[in-house]
């Protein structure tokens, strides 16, 4: 994996899987320099409605200006559902880069529609991750999308 950020966001979703939980991991990167927020998705972990893997992040970056998020790209193992990408157009992150989208297709296209730049890159690695993750946990993964 050439990219370290996208590497930082697979990280992030094995240590949610070791943890137990679903593996989907995201880190913001601020002027393509440093890692402002990585988080995994908790909600297993934690009981929580919310803690996707790009709302951790969001998270652990905390409370900044709005103009770092506008100079920021979110990076994320699977493509954001409708929760994670109304946090993105909330912020203004300009520019999304999804690990892959063949598991699950969130809501790119709103992203999109809306000036977004998203990347996707469909990293076997993942794929074949979530994959599994999928076929071995159904009931898991279908609460985590809302079904």
């Amino acid at each position: 994996m050439a990219d370290e950020f996208l590497a930082a966001a697979v990280a992030e979703a094995r240590k949610g899987l070791s943890e137990g939980g679903i593996p989907i991991g995201s880190v913001i990167v601020h002027e393509g320099r440093v890692i402002i927020g990585r988080g995994h998705n908790q909600r297993i972990q934690r009981g929580s409605a919310i803690l996707h893997g790009e709302m951790a992040a969001l998270e652990a970056a905390g409370r900044l200006p709005a103009s770092t998020y506008r100079e920021s790209v979110l990076y994320t193992t699977l493509s954001p559902c409708a929760m994670c990408s109304g946090a993105i157009l909330l912020y203004g992150i300009p520019h999304v880069i999804v690990a892959e989208n063949r598991n699950f297709l969130g809501e790119e296209e709103l992203l999109r529609s809306r000036g977004v730049r998203v990347e996707v890159l469909q990293d076997e690695q993942c794929i074949e991750m979530m994959r599994r993750f999928i076929d071995e946990n159904p009931k898991l993964w279908n609460e985590d999308i809302g079904e």
